[in-house]
């Protein structure tokens, strides 16, 4: 956004909420994510972040002062602080580095917040798999007292099992009076995983990008709906779901979409995975008033073709 449209564009157009036409809650990034996959593009200083814009090679730089000055022109319900997310892999000492100095550049975002009655705060956990630097982390961050705490730096490429030794780890140790948002997972087990570790938010790219490829989340797991099998399919994606496009189209004329580039195919994969994951939380939700997620979890994950 800061990039293209502009944050001076969006704030013209009276935030985020005007120019987009929703009346919902918005949650923006800081950019660190973005900036720092851009890899030989850019160059991290205490100050803050060089880099080179991957649209036409212009030179921009971030610090945590500019980057909530930006997230404040867009005017987003909650705002992130700046950080780094390393990669996985990642030394001790230069994890431990950059944990850091992620947690200065919080101090720095909360000094620099103005919008405090209009905009929430929080803080990235970092500290990537080394166990005592994460709590370390959980534990600067908290002493600023944010409205809210995420959990970087995991879902980064590494093995489930690690995933899920840190995710368990890490969470029990944020606050409970406060929302604790898991960032960048969004596959059906991920997410219920993250609800039963004690979760309360998490976001991903992942039902449009997959949309965009011609794959749909169904009850009984994926359907690649560009492959010839549905070609003659006059069913609807999942005959379990409720969205637009399972109550109006068929698999058959999905993969025609899809296979002709009309970008209504995409559009219509994105709503219906969009709606899948809106029911599957939906679910959860049901199964925690019950006491009933792990049960839940068994099931979902034998329909799905999961191994626990």
């Amino acid at each position: 956004m800061y990039l293209r449209p502009g944050s001076n564009i969006v704030k013209e157009a009276g935030g985020l909420h005007r120019f987009m036409n929703w009346k919902r809650p918005i949650l923006t990034d800081s950019g660190g994510f973005q900036v720092f996959s851009l890899g030989a593009l850019r160059t991290i200083l205490e100050e803050g972040v060089a880099f080179k814009s991957h649209l036409d090679g212009s030179k921009h730089f971030f610090s945590p002062e500019s980057v909530m000055k930006i997230q404040e022109d867009l005017g987003s319900d909650i705002m992130m602080a700046f950080d780094e997310c390393v990669e996985y892999g990642a030394s001790y000492e230069y994890t431990k580095q950059s944990m850091e100095r992620t947690t200065r550049w919080a101090r720095r975002c909360k000094q620099a917040h103005t919008t405090l009655e209009k905009q929430a705060l929080f803080g990235i956990i970092q500290g990537g798999f080394y166990k005592d630097l994460r709590k370390k982390s959980v534990e600067d961050l908290v002493a600023l007292d944010l409205p809210g705490y995420a959990i970087g730096g995991i879902s980064v490429g590494e093995p489930k099992e690690e995933f899920l030794e840190i995710l368990k780890y890490t969470t029990p140790m944020m606050p409970k009076d406060k929302p604790r948002y898991l960032m960048g997972v969004g596959t059906p087990d991920y997410l219920i995983q993250a609800a039963m570790a004690g979760i309360d938010m998490c976001d991903c790219v992942l039902p449009t990008r997959i949309a965009r490829n011609g794959t749909a989340m169904t009850s009984c797991g994926k359907v690649v709906v560009r492959n010839a099998t549905y070609e003659r399919d006059w069913n609807p994606l999942d005959s379990q779901c409720d969205c637009y496009t399972c109550k109006n189209y068929t698999r058959a004329y999905i993969r025609h979409l899809v296979k002709t580039n009309e970008i209504l195919g995409v559009r219509l994969l994105s709503i219906h995975n969009l709606r899948f994951l809106t029911n599957l939380m939906e679910r959860v939700k049901i199964e925690i008033e019950n006491d009933n997620l792990a049960n839940f979890q068994e099931e979902f994950y034998q329909t799905y073709g999961y191994i626990k």
